[in-house]
């Protein structure tokens, strides 16, 4: 395998995640008939002991740590520069794999993810299901644009009261069966796999996005181009969720509200009035508001 060129780069951003991230390596070390790989790991300035443990125990690993947390945007974007640089010049199909550290695959996962995407010349970006750690689907797996309307039905809480309605579910596509591979606007981060030949067009993540909404808006830029993107659950990834964002809880809940309002201006508000562009702000910072109470009731107890 080592005399081959990389097929497969596998880009994982790590921010003081060093027991999960071990885990995830041992999981791409135990694939089955893997493509050729070269793994990359960005640390983004983590104050545990992730550096030392990739350095001394994964030599197979190429390390890039940040001298700061810039978000996942950043970090991704250190190894994609890392990986166009090395490709500059060079014949020959290869893909791009988008990878949290908290995701464990099993051990024909990347054989079955990279076979699919080659048997759909017309897709750019394909995805697994996702299992959280109680084993329920990660719903962030598959999803549409949250267009205004779309936006709208999951603010307001009318996707979790109707999640079998075409109309109400489309957010996270919750009408559609999870078992059945589809055609959707968006796959999640957590393991995206992305042609090369697609990363070269599109170009990096936005770094407007510090934590969450950068793998949406790079699949609505991935589609923009006329690539396809699929969800194909016949693969399913271990994805134990927030392993990052629950170290700094009240900042990810900004950051997840700030990725919406980011997406709606960059990309629907330049296309819609501004009444609608008005009650899309104001729904998304009361749910924020709401979202951050608990946090602020928990402070005054606490100053109390």
């Amino acid at each position: 395998m080592d005399s081959q060129p990389p097929s497969v780069y596998v880009i994982i951003p790590s921010y003081n995640t060093a027991d999960f991230l071990c885990r995830c390596l041992d999981s791409l070390r135990a694939q089955e008939a893997p493509p050729p790989l070269q793994i990359y790991v960005v640390d983004n300035a983590s104050r545990d002991d992730s550096v030392a443990r990739v350095r001394h125990g994964y030599p197979e690993v190429r390390l890039l740590p940040s001298a700061h947390n810039g978000g996942f945007a950043y970090a991704v974007n250190m190894g994609l520069r890392a990986v166009l640089a090395e490709r500059s010049g060079q014949a020959g199909r290869y893909d791009v794999l988008l990878l949290n550290s908290d995701t464990e695959l099993p051990p024909t996962a990347l054989a079955e993810m990279v076979a699919f995407l080659e048997a759909h010349p017309e897709a750019g970006a394909a995805g697994p299901q996702l299992l959280m750690a109680d084993g329920q689907i990660d719903l962030a797996g598959r999803r549409s644009f949250p267009t205004p309307a779309v936006a709208f039905y999951r603010l307001f809480g009318l996707a979790t009261l109707f999640p079998h309605s075409r109309r109400f579910g489309r957010y996270n596509l919750t009408y559609l069966d999870p078992a059945e591979t589809a055609e959707v606007d968006a796959i999640s981060g957590a393991f995206m796999l992305v042609r090369g030949e697609v990363v070269e067009a599109v170009g990096l993540l936005d770094e407007a996005f510090f934590f969450y909404g950068e793998d949406l808006d790079w699949a609505y830029r991935i589609k923009a181009r006329g690539w396809k993107i699929y969800y194909y659950p016949a693969v399913q990834v271990r994805h134990w969720k927030r392993a990052s964002s629950r170290q700094r809880p009240r900042a990810s809940v900004k950051d997840f509200y700030q990725a919406m309002r980011i997406f709606h201006r960059k990309h629907f508000a330049p296309r819609y009035s501004w009444p609608v562009n008005t009650l899309v702000e104001v729904g998304i910072t009361v749910r924020e508001a709401l979202a951050l109470a608990p946090y602020l009731l928990r402070r005054q107890e606490e100053r109390r």
